[in-house]
């Protein structure tokens, strides 16, 4: 049973005048651990269960040292453990990295853990570089993948359905837990599955969202250039479907308040942009420390680079963040706003949500 518009539009729990999110890399500073990154986020996600934003997404990296978020399902199998209200969901699996069938049993069985309220995000980039996409495809025809994401996408609602035709190879096999155990003798099973999400920083998805009337999530926080094209082009196709009756489209946006007067917020930011220059010039490594980037003498290049990429971030104090959420949010008619904070330590990304929360005026547990 697809999930309805309202599971999807829901109803925040706070009182933010446009739905509040988080999107969790699961960072890793320097001189901290997996373990540590990882308890962080359980953190988070209590805070943000508690504080009223509407869901709490993990995203899929693959030979990223300073990102633990290689296995978004089993992370959020985790938090659905410590947390009983907050949807909890992908930002995304990379489609073309897995066959279907496997998706269609892993987000099942988070469905069973946490009924109603697990989203299933999905992007057809690798989330890594060429050689690691090869390694985990077993494949060196990377372009395939992405190619076929509409084929795979389809393969994949039909598992979560479980609704191939008669004749079909794949008929008689069933993605569990799913529908078939409410339709076996005897079963009770819910038959609801999570709804699907489309993410992408193009306007490859975008489209297919549209035509398909599914939701969209736009990644913002690294390819701001293309967000309203893609938000145009995404309202432009939209088909009303089953799931929803008009667009719904999310943002990602790098949000990071700090309790001082905005310095310390600045200099995380640059040590997240260091992490950021490290990783696009096939140097990936943990998140440096804002010592280490203060005392880094970047190249002209470098610090174009940074500029350009700290322009999209919004920081500084807590009002100053929520003005600049404001600004983006009316610039871009987003439905709701996911945000994702980069710092090296997990204190200050969680401080950061608990600031913004309190700009805000959202609930306190």
């Amino acid at each position: 049973m697809p999930a309805t518009q309202d599971e999807i539009r829901g109803a925040a729990h706070g009182t933010a005048p446009t739905p509040l999110s988080v999107l969790d890399l699961v960072t890793v500073g320097a001189g901290r651990t997996a373990t540590q990154a990882l308890a962080t986020g359980v953190d988070i996600a209590r805070l943000a269960e508690n504080r009223g934003y509407h869901r709490y997404w993990v995203a899929e990296h693959h030979s990223m040292p300073g990102v633990a978020s290689s296995s978004p399902a089993v992370i959020l199998a985790h938090l659905a453990a410590h947390t009983n209200r907050i949807r909890l969901g992908s930002g995304g699996v990379m489609l073309p990295n897995h066959a279907p069938l496997v998706i269609a049993e892993q987000f099942g069985t988070l469905e069973a853990l946490a009924p109603h309220r697990v989203d299933l995000g999905l992007g057809r980039a690798p989330g890594t570089d060429g050689a690691t996409a090869a390694a985990l495809r077993r494949s060196d025809r990377l372009n395939e993948g992405a190619d076929d994401f509409p084929q795979q996408l389809a393969e994949l609602t039909r598992f979560l359905d479980d609704d191939f035709p008669d004749g079909h190879p794949y008929s008689r096999i069933h993605a569990v837990p799913g529908p078939v155990q409410a339709t076996s003798p005897g079963g009770v099973q819910d038959p609801h599955r999570p709804p699907v999400w489309l993410l992408g920083s193009s306007g490859f998805s975008a489209r297919l969202a549209g035509a398909l009337g599914l939701p969209f999530a736009f990644a913002h926080h690294f390819s701001a250039q293309n967000t309203i094209p893609a938000l145009d082009l995404y309202r432009e196709s939209f088909r009303p479907s089953e799931v929803l009756s008009e667009p719904y489209a999310l943002i990602g946006v790098s949000a990071l308040a700090t309790d001082d007067d905005g310095t310390e917020a600045r200099r995380q930011v640059l040590a997240a942009a260091l992490n950021m220059v490290r990783l696009r010039t096939g140097r990936p490594g943990l998140v440096p420390t804002p010592e280490e980037a203060e005392a880094y003498q970047f190249n002209e290049m470098e610090r174009d680079f940074i500029d350009s990429w700290n322009s999209n971030v919004i920081h500084g104090t807590a009002d100053e963040v929520r003005s600049g959420l404001d600004d983006l949010q009316k610039r871009t008619g987003a439905d709701e706003l996911m945000l994702t904070a980069n710092a090296h330590t997990g204190e200050i990304r969680l401080r950061s949500y608990e600031l913004i929360a309190d700009a805000y005026g959202m609930p306190k547990g």
